[in-house]
């Protein structure tokens, strides 16, 4: 006999079947037992009517339990369960592993509890039908994001975990090269030139799930060193036709997987970036008509930024020269063609093709036309003051500019973020399978942790001490 998921039992009355779960709870009632078993799938009452399976169980002892399906009476019979109508007979009960007393409840919301044991002990944690369903709905959001743009003719296209350090904004994490002593990699901040190289190779439309790595401090709406985003690319393409895309799969998505939300205004209202501060105070506004609504969903396109802004100190650092100018959103965003003659008047007037997706007062996503015309390109590294080397850097994708590259242009919607407004949740971590701490420490695996010394020996490398 093979095994019954817990979501099917309902469809098995009168039949014998064999399930698998962990204990979820023990209830005794004189000689009479029932035992809450629960499955990925759900919850199904066991009955044992001797008492006799019951008496050396523990909650989260994994089972194996074989009965018949009989229909619960009336009185006992439990709407608010997918299986209430119904429960197993236990014929037979197998203890298939023991376990140890959790070190926190895993029956309540789990927000009262200490982060950091949550976080170290996250197995037991993901038992938990909270963060269980946050994880099972971010599965479904891919899955549903995978089949909408391949149905659109869009590509899923891997592009490389390791890469080249290149100024692009965060602090890189670099990853020494054993073959090549005293080189390194980087983690890729996100695919964005190797997207561009796509438009460059002619598959006009691509996307990814993307893993993606910052060093940059955390918050409840970021987490430390890695997040996951949707990666899209388009050639031959305007701003108008990213932000339709866009806010089509988002509906469609929310229609699908969240039909109890509902989208404040639609289409997305659209508000220059100039507007956006002046009105709101903020480029990302909440236009919730009911803040307290966890079930409104206000969308709103921000458009029309600055292409650079003033440069500050902080840029100095992530690789912008002697200058007065830093990129708004990123070096590679196109100006708007009315412009581009401001390029050589006066810069901090020049308008980019950016576009920020806002929901709900976060910024959940953002992308722009990207600039295809190599000279454009040079004078945006010239005015935010990138020195010949720091130029060099960027060879592979001038050089690649040169030989017929399409307009192209696309978005990058965070996926963790997005997850975390619409679920309601309070930080980002609480979508995430494993995250980090704020500390940046990821206590499930202790790491970071040191290396064996062979290892840097082998990498040529030294570990100073403070």
């Amino acid at each position: 006999m093979i095994r019954t998921l817990i979501k099917d039992t309902p469809s098995k009355t009168g039949q014998k079947v064999i399930v698998y779960g962990w204990v979820d709870s023990i209830r005794s009632h004189g000689k009479i037992a029932f035992i809450d078993l629960r499955d990925v799938t759900g919850v199904i009452q066991l009955v044992d009517l001797k008492g006799n399976f019951s008496k050396n169980l523990g909650n989260e002892f994994v089972v194996r339990a074989e009965g018949k399906i009989a229909n619960r009476p009336e009185k006992l019979k439990n709407p608010k369960l997918k299986t209430g109508q119904i429960e197993l007979v236990i014929e037979n009960l197998v203890v298939v592993s023991e376990s140890l007393e959790p070190p926190f409840p895993i029956d309540s919301e789990g927000y009262e509890i200490n982060e950091e044991s949550r976080t170290k002990f996250r197995y037991l944690d993901i038992r938990r039908k909270r963060i269980r369903n946050n994880l099972i709905t971010r599965s479904k959001v891919t899955n549903f994001i995978r089949n909408y743009l391949s149905g659109k003719g869009f590509y899923e296209i891997e592009t490389p975990i390791l890469t080249k350090t290149t100024p692009e904004g965060a602090r890189d994490f670099i990853v020494p090269s054993r073959l090549q002593k005293g080189k390194f990699y980087a983690l890729p901040q996100s695919p964005q030139q190797y997207k561009q190289l796509l438009m460059v190779a002619g598959l006009e439309r691509y996307f990814q799930i993307a893993r993606c790595f910052r060093d940059e401090d955390p918050r409840h709406d970021r987490a430390y060193g890695e997040f996951t985003q949707l990666d899209v690319e388009m050639s031959f393409v305007s701003q108008d036709d990213i932000l339709q895309l866009t806010e089509n799969l988002f509906t469609a998505l929310i229609g699908e997987i969240f039909p109890d939300k509902c989208i404040t205004e639609s289409p997305w209202p659209r508000i220059p970036h100039k507007t956006a501060k002046s009105i709101y105070g903020s480029d990302r506004p909440d236009l919730r008509k009911d803040k307290k609504d966890r079930n409104e969903l206000a969308f709103a396109w921000i458009i029309d930024f600055p292409l650079f802004n003033k440069q500050t100190k902080e840029d100095f650092f992530h690789g912008a020269g002697k200058s007065k100018f830093a990129p708004s959103h990123h070096m590679f965003t196109a100006p708007h063609p009315d412009d581009i003659k401001k390029l050589d008047q006066d810069p901090l007037k020049v308008r980019g093709l950016q576009h920020d997706l806002v929901l709900n007062g976060y910024e959940i996503g953002g992308g722009s036309i990207r600039i295809h015309d190599p000279k454009i390109q040079e004078k945006v590294f010239d005015l935010i003051g990138f020195t010949g080397e720091q130029k060099k850097q960027f060879t592979h994708l001038l050089t690649a500019f040169k030989y017929g590259v399409p307009p192209h242009g696309g978005i990058a919607p965070g996926i963790d973020r997005f997850l975390m407004v619409i679920l309601g949740e309070p930080s980002v971590r609480e979508v995430m399978a494993f995250p980090s701490l704020s500390s940046g420490t990821i206590s499930v695996m202790d790491a970071p942790s040191p290396v064996e010394p062979d290892q840097l020996k082998e990498l040529a490398i030294k570990v100073e001490k403070d």
